[in-house]
């Protein structure tokens, strides 16, 4: 037997000793109590830090020895001074941790959650320039930012817009303020602020720091060298259990949002969760990225940002600052015994095989690159290896079938001045330029064009090819088009959320607008109104002339129908002739609000009733049609539920089209007024609104 297999066999049996004699000791132990521990979350409870909910209920702390409590947070408290002054061990803090760490604070990062920042800037949308707005609109405009929006300001300053260009007010974290034309634009989250601009119909334009390669990381959990060196293993066994937890929340967010209503705060509806939670799937990328993963280079292009800003030296190590969770103990003392006491065998076994060896590693390299070079040449997705200044070194076969070029006629070519399209290159040549300095390589959507001239969507992801001695360092990107797969999930949404014949909104769109009404109600008050319209005497129509001849009364009401509501209203159709419309912000004196649905009520009866050419080209002579509809009214405030509102809106028409049709019945949810009893002719209602 070798010394080296002699030492082997004794230190093994030296390792086994040891974990034996601590096996018995530990026996010998009662079961320790859970430590406890505090983590400190940034703001207020929501879906936000829902990993940490799920990694509390699931058991997974309890698991790790720890029982761990959730600290709530709101305007003015700030996590890094709560962890550093001791009153919680772990906290969920924003990029600047590094700016702490840089001024002196032991702050160590543990992990990253969002591997893209929610952060952006959101303005309402100027409706005399849809589509053309952008972030150069915002000088001289009042704006609210956020502390510590350290990307945002770099952002802006990368545009050329000083802050002092700004017209600067103070920020009150309320979207109403946006909404309500107080402020032009504001900072906010992605997945938070913009679920209640969307519910209020607000048009808005969003501006991310993204666009321009400025790519941060956002809710990253973090600690103290303290803790970290007195409780390693409590470290890392709160890491583990939290990652746990992330991972179980992202595969059941419908749970972890009835968790949040249930045991944490009633503060958003249950909509606003699920939105939340929607909105943060493409920004933690659990897909394709391990939760809790943090990148060095990612890191260091966001100390460059904070250089540019002058917040950083140039060049700050990151030394002590992230958390490695492989790291082993220091065994160096032993290593240097075990060489001293192999020296001699080691040099005399090395000397006699060095050449055998390296003669296999060159064999094994070879078979290496031509292993690699088959998968790169065989798989499914476009191929494409580039080095600096985007010259394109190789070209697959799949990347000749998707973009319609040979190798032979690509190579050497800098790919951005014929796969970009032109309305593109001047804005993503700098972009990319910057980020391949920096070693960051995203992942992306982009557009892209073929050699037959048609643009086609890819999703692309790439990474660095092992350095080459004294050659350029290549980028080898993979794509795949997802022009299809777009028009197949668009497609899917419109049947899932949409009515096949006349485009609007389906029975279950229409639901989730009203629970988003009634959101609103509970929020801000006021009133809201749901009508019930049925088109009178439709069947026989149909049964004249065909269903095609019906169908295209049907579409034709609901385009009437839309004319008469504003942009914010709802028009929906449930079947047949049933058509609904919700309206939304009427006011919060219910008399006032009653007249508006009512007169509104008119004006559908009176567009309704005007007469019908309806034509299609097989039909030689277009066919003319008078027809009415019998309205039921529904009106409602914050306490209402959904069910109920459409059970009264429906038992209201029925009251309209049994007292005659061509008829509104209004039932306005007060013990003192029942609509059947009120089943008026349109013609009395429209002289009564009249006089």
């Amino acid at each position: 037997m070798s010394i080296r297999c002699k030492i082997s066999n004794c230190a093994r049996s030296t390792w086994y000793s040891l974990l034996f004699a601590c096996a018995l000791a530990q026996a010998g132990e009662p079961a320790q109590a859970l430590e406890t521990v505090s983590l400190q979350f940034k703001w207020s409870h929501a879906f936000q830090f829902a990993g940490y909910y799920a990694a509390l209920e699931q058991g997974y702390y309890r698991e790790a020895g720890l029982d761990v409590r959730l600290l709530e947070a709101g305007p003015g408290l700030d996590p890094l001074e709560s962890v550093l002054s001791g009153q919680a061990q772990y906290g969920v803090g924003t990029s600047s941790l590094l700016l702490a760490r840089a001024a002196g604070q032991p702050v160590v990062v543990l992990a990253v959650v969002f591997q893209h920042s929610p952060l952006v800037l959101v303005a309402r949308q100027d409706p005399t320039r849809p589509g053309t707005q952008g972030i150069h609109d915002l000088v001289g405009k009042r704006v609210m930012i956020e502390p510590q929006s350290d990307e945002l300001v770099a952002y802006l300053k990368q545009e050329g817009i000083r802050l002092d260009r700004l017209v600067q007010v103070p920020h009150s974290f309320e979207p109403k303020d946006l909404i309500a034309g107080q402020v032009d634009a504001m900072s906010a989250y992605v997945t938070n602020e913009l679920y209640y601009l969307e519910d209020a119909g607000m048009a808005y334009q969003t501006y991310t720091p993204r666009s321009v390669g400025i790519d941060f990381y956002g809710d990253n959990l973090f600690t103290t060298e303290q803790e970290l060196k007195k409780h390693p293993q409590r470290v890392r066994a709160f890491r583990e259990a939290s990652l746990r937890g992330w991972q179980y929340a992202m595969e059941h967010p419908v749970e972890i949002a009835d968790l949040i209503l249930a045991k944490y705060s009633k503060q958003h509806p249950r909509a606003f969760y699920l939105f939340e939670a929607e909105r943060m799937v493409p920004l933690l990328r659990t897909d394709l990225i391990e939760v809790g993963y943090m990148n060095r280079g990612r890191w260091r292009h966001i100390a460059a940002t904070y250089a540019d800003l002058g917040l950083l030296p140039r060049d700050y190590a990151l030394d002590g600052f992230l958390y490695e969770p492989d790291s082993r103990p220091d065994l160096t003392k032993l290593y240097i015994a075990l060489a001293l006491l192999t020296l001699v065998s080691v040099i005399a076994v090395y000397v006699a095989r060095i050449n055998r060896r390296l003669g296999l590693a060159l064999d094994e390299k070879s078979r290496s690159e031509e292993r690699h070079r088959i998968i790169f040449q065989t798989t499914a997705s476009a191929g494409v290896v580039w080095r600096e200044g985007f010259v394109v070194t190789d070209w697959n076969r799949q990347a000749e079938a998707v973009f319609g070029w040979k190798r032979e006629e690509v190579l050497g070519r800098s790919f951005i001045d014929f796969m970009v399209p032109e309305s593109d290159r001047e804005r993503l040549k700098p972009r990319l330029g910057r980020l391949v300095q920096e070693n960051v390589l995203p992942h992306g959507i982009n557009d892209n064009l073929t050699r037959d001239g048609r643009v086609i969507t890819c999703e692309w992801f790439n990474a660095w090819l092992p350095d080459r001695p004294g050659e350029p360092r290549e980028v080898v990107s993979l794509a795949n088009d997802i022009s299809e797969r777009q028009r197949l999930e668009n497609e899917i949404r419109q049947l899932a959320f949409f009515d096949a014949l006349t485009r609007l909104p389906n029975r279950r769109l229409l639901l989730d607008r009203l629970g988003r009404v009634l959101a609103a109600l509970r929020r801000d008050g006021g009133h809201g109104a749901l009508m019930f319209l049925d088109l009178d005497n439709f069947k026989p129509l149909n049964d004249s002339y065909g269903h095609a001849v019906g169908d295209l009364l049907l579409v034709e009401v609901a385009r009437r129908l839309c004319d008469c509501v504003r942009e914010m209203d709802t028009v929906a159709r449930f079947g047949g002739d049933e058509f609904v419309v919700l309206l939304g912000r009427l006011d919060d004196d219910r008399g006032l609000a009653r007249d508006h649905a009512e007169r509104l009520a008119c004006k559908i009866l009176d567009r309704v009733g005007e007469p019908y050419r309806l034509a299609r080209a097989e039909i030689e002579t277009a066919i003319e049609h008078c027809c009415t509809a019998s309205l039921g009214v529904a009106v409602f405030n914050e306490a209402a539920d959904e069910e109920d509102i459409l059970r009264r809106a429906d038992t209201a028409m029925y009251a309209a089209k049994g007292e005659g049709r061509n008829r509104i019945a209004v039932d306005t949810g007060s013990p003192d007024e029942a609509l059947e009893r009120e089943a008026a002719s349109h013609v009395d209602r429209r002289a009564s609104h009249a006089g």
